[in-house]
């Protein structure tokens, strides 16, 4: 685990299938997937998948950091 440069969150790096690493929230979120879900996960193994909160859920994924850093417009790509 690691914190975030910017706002000093826990985050963990997932490798993404397309070799690429993504910052994610430390915290796993159990959710029920559904590709009309409310939810965008990271799994563990690198993919983007939908689904809905579920605490008894069957699967683990991490929410992106991009979506909850104050300051993730500064590193963004323009």
């Amino acid at each position: 685990m690691s914190k975030c440069k910017s706002c000093g969150a826990e985050i963990v790096w997932i490798k993404l299938k397309s070799g690429k690493s993504m910052p994610c929230d430390a915290k796993k979120i159990s959710y029920t997937p559904d590709i009309h879900g409310k939810l965008v996960l990271v799994t563990p193994d690198g993919k983007v998948a939908r689904g809905d909160f579920n605490p008894a859920g069957e699967k683990i994924g991490y929410t992106s950091h991009f979506a909850t850093c104050p300051n993730a417009d500064s590193y963004r790509r323009k």
